[in-house]
C-alpha cells in the first residue's frame, strides 16, 4: 500500500480519544480524492508499552538503570511479576472490555501499589458517592501512574501521559536544548516509537509525512520522529504543523530546525498541505507554496502564495478518524470530579462548530492569529450532517465541541436541528458565560443532549475582567452557571491569577469568589493557571498599556511566544499557585468549603473583602424580563392529555381545563379556563408540528386572538403558563 500522506499525531496527547487535527485533515484530503493514512503514536506506544511484553523490557531497561533509584522505584521493581500478570486484564479494562474485573480491582486485593496509592487516604470519603466502575477506573490510573513514575525515574526521564519531554520544550527560544536531547541517544520510549513508525512507514510508503504538534509536550517526540525519517527515508518529505507550530515557530529562523523537517506550515493545514504536495508532484515551484517554512540557500524563508486561498469551513468535509484504533483508547480517572474527568474518559469526537472566536477581545488572548481572528461558523444543518456520519462511522455518539468559545445562536440552532432529526447524543464545549444563556436556553441545550461547558471566568475580579475585555461581570457569570446547573448541565470554569496589575488582595477575593460559586452549587470544576505573556496577545504586543514589563525585547531564533515579564504593581503571584490549586481540589470534591482561605496557605494572606453572601445576592437578582415582540417559542414537549375538571370555591363552582403534561422525569399539570385550555392544547400541538417547532411571541398572539380571547398579556404571562418551561415551552 503507498499513499501521498501519513499523518502522524507525536506521543502524547490524550489516551481516551484521538486529538482531531490529523482526523480533520483526513477528510478534506478524502474530498480531494488525495491518499492517506493516519496514526496516532501516543496510544500506540502506550499500548504497546503498557502489555506484558512491554514491561517485561521496560523492567529490564531499569535493571540497566546505573543511579541511586528511590524507595517507591524499588517497590515497584520488587513486584514486576505482578505488574506483569496484571497489566494486560487492567488495559482491557480501561477500555471498557472487561467490565467485571471492576469488583477485583475496586477490592484493593488485586493490583499492587506503590507512592500514588498513598493519595486514596485522603479520598477515601469520596468513594461513598462512587460506582464500583468509577472506584476501579481511579484504582488503575494511580496503577499506571506508579509505572509512569518508575519509568521516568530510570528508563526515560521524559515521559509522562500527556506530556513528553514538555520542559525542554516549552518557552525554547533556542533550539540549542532540543539539539542537544536528540543528539543523546534514544531513551527506552523512544526506540519504542521509531520501532512502531518504521512499521507504518515501511507499510504505507508515503510521499510525505505531515506530523501536527498540538502542544510543547509534542514537539520532542516529532522532532525524534523527523530525525529518523531523515536518517532512513530520505525520499519521504517531512511537514510540521498544528497549535504549537501555529503560535511558538512564526519566527523561527534557526536553519538547523530543517535538517530534521523540510517543511513548517502555519494555522490552518488545508491548503498548505495540498499546495505542498502539488510541489512535491512537480506540479508548483517552492514559491507557490501557502504558508510555509522552509530553507533555501542556507536561510529560513517564509513563502505565501496569496493566490491560494482557505478553504471555507463548509468545504473541508467531515473529519475521518478511520485508521486509528477507536477500540484501544482506554478511559482513566485521575480525579474524582465528573465534569472534570470528560477530558479523560470515554471516547468523543471532535468536532467545531465556527472557525476563530465570535468575541475576539480578550487581551490576554493570541486574537491576532487566524486561528482566533477569522470568524466563520457552519450551518446547524451542515454540523448535524457531520454528526450524523460520524456516528456512522465511529458508533460513537459523544462529541466534543473544541471551539474556542461556541456561539451561543449557533448553540441554540444546532439543539433545534438535534431534536428535529430526533438525534440521541451526549455533547460538551466551550463557551463564554454571557448573557445570552438564559434558564430556557440551557433547558433546550439539555434537551439536546448538552451534558457540560466550560467556559473562562478567569481572574473572578470586576476590575480586572473588565481589563481582560472579557465583557462579563461575576454576578452574570453566576447566574449564567445556575442556569446551566439547575437545567442539569456541568458547568466548569478556567480561572486565571496573576494578571498584570493583580493585587494580593484581589487574587484572595477571587478564591473567595470561586467558593462561593462552590458553595452555591452552581460550579461543579474548575482549574487555576498562571498567566502567561504571549507574543501574539494585546498585552504582549502593547505590555506598556498593561502597566507590564518585558523583560526581553530580542526574539529567540526557535520558539517566539511565551514572554518573560515583571508586574512592578501585582503581587507575587507564584507564591499562591499550591495554595490555590489545593483549596480547588478539595472543593470540587464537596471539602472544605467552609474554613477560612488562610487555612490553604502557608504563609498570611489578606482577609477577604468580598461580602459571604455577595453570590447568594447576586442570583436573587436574576430580573425577569418580558418577551419582545421578535422574541421565538419552541416547544419541546409531548402532547398534553386535556381533561374538564370542576373547581369549587365557598360554594362557588365552574368547570376547568386540565392540562397533564408527562416528561420523563416528572408530571407537570396546569388549570385554565375551558376554552384557553382547549386553544392551548391545541397550539401547542400545532407547533410541535412545524419543522423548527418555533414560532414568535407575536404569531402566538396572533393567533390567541383569531380564536377570539382578548387580553393576552394577562393569559400568557401567569402563573400557569409560566411553569410550562418544566414540560418543554420554552423562550428563546
Amino acid at each position: 500500500m503507498a499513499v501521498e500522506v501519513y499523518l502522524v499525531t507525536p506521543p502524547f496527547t490524550q489516551l481516551n480519544t484521538p486529538y482531531p487535527a490529523t482526523s480533520y485533515l483526513k477528510g478534506f484530503l478524502n474530498t480531494k480524492g488525495i491518499s492517506s493514512f493516519q496514526s496516532d503514536l501516543g496510544i500506540e506506544v502506550t499500548l504497546r508499552l503498557f502489555s506484558e511484553d512491554g514491561l517485561r523490557s521496560m523492567f529490564e531497561a531499569a535493571d540497566r538503570h546505573t543511579g541511586p533509584i528511590s524507595g517507591n522505584a524499588q517497590r515497584i521493581l520488587h513486584l514486576r511479576t505482578h505488574y506483569v500478570r496484571c497489566i494486560n486484564d487492567v488495559i482491557r479494562f480501561l477500555q471498557g472490555r472487561n467490565p467485571t474485573l471492576a469488583h477485583h480491582i475496586a477490592t484493593r486485593n488485586f493490583l499492587p501499589e506503590a507512592d500514588r496509592f498513598g493519595q486514596l487516604a485522603d479520598l477515601d470519603w469520596a468513594f461513598g458517592s462512587m460506582g464500583v466502575q468509577d472506584r476501579a477506573k481511579h484504582i488503575a490510573t494511580l496503577f499506571l501512574e506508579d509505572l509512569s513514575d518508575l519509568i521516568q525515574e530510570t528508563v526515560d526521564p521524559y515521559f509522562g501521559f500527556t506530556r513528553y519531554a514538555e520542559r525542554i520544550s516549552r518557552s525554547a527560544t533556542s533550539f540549542d536544548g532540543l539539539a542537544a536531547a536528540l543528539a543523546s541517544p534514544p531513551t527506552f520510549t523512544d526506540e519504542m516509537l521509531i520501532a512502531i513508525l518504521r512499521e507504518r512507514i515501511t507499510e504505507i510508503k508515503p510521499a510525505m509525512l505531515a506530523i501536527s504538534v498540538p502542544f510543547p509536550g509534542n514537539l520532542y517526540a516529532a522532532l525524534r520522529c523527523a530525525q529518523w525519517v531523515k536518517a532512513n527515508r530520505p525520499e519521504v518529505r517531512v511537514a510540521l504543523g498544528g497549535g504549537y507550530a501555529n503560535t511558538e515557530l512564526r519566527k523561527v529562523s534557526d536553519p538547523r530546525v530543517f535538517d530534521l523537517v523540510d517543511f513548517i506550515t502555519l494555522d490552518d493545514g488545508e491548503a498548505p498541505v495540498e499546495q505542498l504536495l502539488r510541489y512535491i508532484r512537480g506540479e508548483a515551484t517552492v514559491d507557490q507554496l501557502k504558508r510555509t517554512l522552509h530553507r533555501k540557500d542556507g536561510h529560513v524563508v517564509y513563502t505565501d502564495n496569496k493566490l491560494i486561498v482557505d478553504y471555507r469551513q463548509t468545504e473541508t468535509g467531515t473529519p475521518d478518524y478511520s485508521d486509528l484504533p477507536l477500540e484501544g483508547y482506554i478511559s482513566a480517572i485521575e480525579i474524582l470530579n465528573p465534569m472534570h474527568r470528560l477530558w479523560s474518559d470515554g471516547r468523543w469526537n471532535k468536532l467545531t462548530m465556527a472557525h476563530g472566536c465570535y468575541w475576539g477581545k480578550c487581551t490576554f488572548c493570541d486574537i491576532s492569529l487566524d486561528y482566533i481572528k477569522r470568524y466563520e461558523p457552519l450551518t446547524a444543518s451542515v454540523l448535524c450532517d457531520r454528526m450524523e456520519e460520524l456516528i456512522e462511522k465511529t458508533g460513537v455518539n459523544g462529541f466534543h465541541f473544541v471551539d474556542e468559545a461556541a456561539p451561543p445562536s449557533l448553540m441554540k440552532a444546532l439543539a433545534l436541528e438535534i431534536i428535529k432529526r430526533k438525534l440521541v447524543v451526549s455533547w460538551w464545549t466551550n463557551i463564554r458565560f454571557e448573557n445570552s444563556f438564559t434558564r430556557d436556553l440551557c433547558l433546550l441545550l439539555r434537551a439536546s443532549g448538552c451534558i457540560g461547558v466550560s467556559g473562562g471566568l478567569e481572574v473572578a475580579s470586576d476590575r480586572l475582567l473588565k481589563l481582560i475585555q472579557k465583557g462579563i461581570t461575576i454576578a452574570q457569570v453566576a447566574k449564567v452557571n445556575r442556569h446551566f446547573t439547575e437545567a442539569g448541565i456541568m458547568v466548569h470554569a478556567y480561572l486565571m491569577y496573576g494578571f498584570p496589575t493583580q493585587t494580593e488582595q484581589e487574587t484572595i477575593d477571587s478564591l473567595e469568589m470561586v467558593r462561593q460559586m462552590f458553595e452555591a452549587g452552581i460550579l461543579a470544576s474548575a482549574y487555576w493557571h498562571l498567566f502567561t505573556m504571549t507574543a501574539h496577545s494585546p498585552v504582549g504586543m502593547q505590555p506598556e498599556k498593561y502597566s507590564v514589563i518585558r523583560k526581553d525585547h530580542s526574539d529567540g531564533s526557535f520558539a517566539n511566544n511565551d514572554l518573560e515579564h515583571e508586574d512592578p504593581t501585582g503581587g507575587a503571584h507564584e507564591k499562591f499557585s499550591w495554595g490555590l490549586k489545593k483549596s480547588l481540589l478539595n472543593y470540587m470534591h464537596g471539602h472544605g468549603i467552609d474554613h477560612s482561605l488562610q487555612k490553604w496557605f502557608e504563609f498570611p494572606v489578606p482577609k477577604t473583602t468580598v461580602a459571604k453572601d455577595f453570590m447568594l445576592r447576586a442570583l436573587e437578582d436574576d430580573a425577569y424580563a418580558p418577551p419582545k415582540p421578535g422574541t421565538r417559542w419552541v416547544w419541546i414537549g409531548d402532547d398534553p392529555l386535556a381533561e374538564t375538571v370542576v373547581k369549587s370555591k365557598k360554594g362557588n363552582r365552574w368547570e376547568m381545563t386540565q392540562l397533564t403534561f408527562h416528561t420523563p422525569r416528572e408530571k407537570v399539570q396546569i388549570r385554565v379556563d375551558v376554552e384557553k385550555g382547549k386553544w392551548l392544547a391545541d397550539f401547542l400541538k400545532r407547533l410541535a408540528g412545524r419543522a423548527d417547532k418555533t414560532c414568535t411571541y407575536e404569531e402566538i398572539l396572533k393567533d390567541h386572538e383569531a380564536a377570539g380571547f382578548d387580553d393576552f398579556e394577562l393569559f400568557w404571562d401567569n402563573k400557569p403558563v409560566n411553569t410550562l418551561h418544566k414540560a418543554g415551552l420554552l423562550r428563546l
